[in-house]
């Protein structure tokens, strides 16, 4: 391959990344990846549930799929403005103590959902707290955790465990959707409404159960005095482009979060909770495995290469979806989607850590997040009022061309920029 000829402002990757594992306190395992691979697991799990439960207790409560659509698009802009928030002042709370902050928000958000039914101030409370309605993690945790696991793992190691963080991310997230069932096993017992209120209080105990992994974090999660934070400098070139393509995908995934998703399949094909949670279960799952073929095969072809000839052709079953027929082929068509359109999610994350300095990575994290969370955070609006006007699958269709084209400009404009490992 040619010669890569980059911008003033753009870091050689080997540069970037100078002195393999800098910053780093160890390259084997830790009690600080444990504690952080818990607490995902943890939060994956309520965000699983609740991803799916949000539109149906507020269709419940008489609220539209415009109004779901709002209620996501103020819970996404919320994350963002806090991520952004986090990036610009971490470096003097300190990680620990930020994602402590996040998580005593998290459970007075499930205390909050929990307790009001008004539209007004339930509004208020998606937009200053943590509720996903995603199903995947978008959240302020992202990039803080994101940070502390590029801190404590070698640069030979790290898309691996980003693997990991995502897998088990994916894992517990199946088993929380399947839980969701509960609403309609235990009908017969429990008012929905009650066991509704019930599963937003376990949210909200989930957040504490997560304040105490965080609490027990070691000093060593910080950045030492050989690479402390700083804003981005020569790396601002590179990062800012992947931005702005990272935005183009999150609002083509933003049309079809879990939430939205899941009004779409209950009005097209008629489903109950139950089944809809077990389809979001076994995709869940699908995507789980992908996982952990993402490492392997990134090395093989090239994190770029590995982003993009997973996900282009993922796109592309996510516009199939649209004209499925039955519930059946639409449930066919998501499960090949999910074995394919997540194992960009480790490599991507790996990706931006590999080509910026050590002292940059927690600003890149949030360059590259706050973006991405403004963009999917506008989308739902979009789709719930598509989804008002036609119960055809529009959002489908517009997600997947989107995200089409993201994956064609990334395999242009990054493929011949290598971090070192691939050098």
């Amino acid at each position: 391959m040619s010669s890569v000829v980059h911008d003033s402002k753009d870091p050689d990757p080997a540069e970037a990344s100078s002195g393999t594992g800098a910053g780093h306190h160890g390259t084997g395992w830790s009690p600080d990846l444990t504690r952080v691979l818990v607490a995902r697991s943890l939060r994956a799990f309520g965000d699983g549930y609740v991803a799916i439960l949000l539109p149906i207790h507020l269709s419940r409560l008489g609220y539209d799929a415009f109004a779901v659509g709002l209620i996501s698009t103020a819970t996404l802009l919320g994350s963002a403005l806090l991520v952004l928030a986090v990036g610009l002042l971490s470096y003097r709370v300190g990680r620990r103590h930020a994602l402590l902050g996040a998580a005593l928000l998290m459970a007075a958000t499930g205390l909050g959902f929990a307790r009001i039914d008004s539209f007004g101030p339930l509004l208020v409370i998606a937009f200053v707290g943590t509720l996903n309605p995603s199903g995947g993690d978008v959240s302020v945790f992202l990039p803080l955790e994101h940070t502390v696991l590029s801190h404590v793992v070698a640069d030979e190691n790290r898309t691996a465990v980003f693997a990991r963080y995502s897998a088990v991310g994916a894992v517990f997230g199946a088993l929380g959707a399947v839980f969701v069932g509960v609403v309609d096993w235990l009908a017969p017992v429990l008012a929905p409404s009650t066991t509704t209120t019930l599963l937003f209080g376990l949210y909200g105990a989930i957040g504490l159960l997560t304040f105490l992994l965080y609490r027990h974090l070691s000093p060593r999660i910080e950045a030492g005095a050989d690479s402390p934070p700083a804003p981005l400098g020569p790396s601002r070139g590179i990062i800012y482009r992947l931005a702005a393509l990272f935005s183009v995908d999150a609002f083509g995934g933003g049309l079809v979060i879990n939430s939205l998703l899941t009004l779409w399949l209950a009005a097209r094909f008629v489903l109950d909770l139950s089944a809809i949670g077990v389809i979001f279960f076994v995709t869940s799952l699908c995507s789980a495995a992908s996982y952990f073929a993402a490492a392997p095969l990134a090395r093989r072809f090239g994190l770029v290469n590995t982003m993009v000839f997973t996900h282009l052709p993922s796109s592309m079953f996510l516009i199939l979806t649209a004209f499925a027929p039955t519930g059946w082929a639409a449930f066919g068509l998501l499960i090949l989607r999910a074995l394919l359109s997540q194992m960009d999610v480790p490599t991507r994350s790996s990706y931006v850590m590999a080509v910026v300095r050590p002292e940059e990575r927690p600003a890149a994290a949030s360059v590259t997040a706050v973006p991405r969370s403004l963009a999917a955070a506008v989308a739902p609006l979009l789709s719930g009022w598509l989804l008002t006007a036609s119960p055809f699958g529009w959002p489908l269709i517009l997600a997947g061309i989107l995200k089409a084209a993201y994956d064609l400009v990334l395999l242009r404009r990054f493929s011949g920029i290598k971090p070192p490992e691939e050098r």
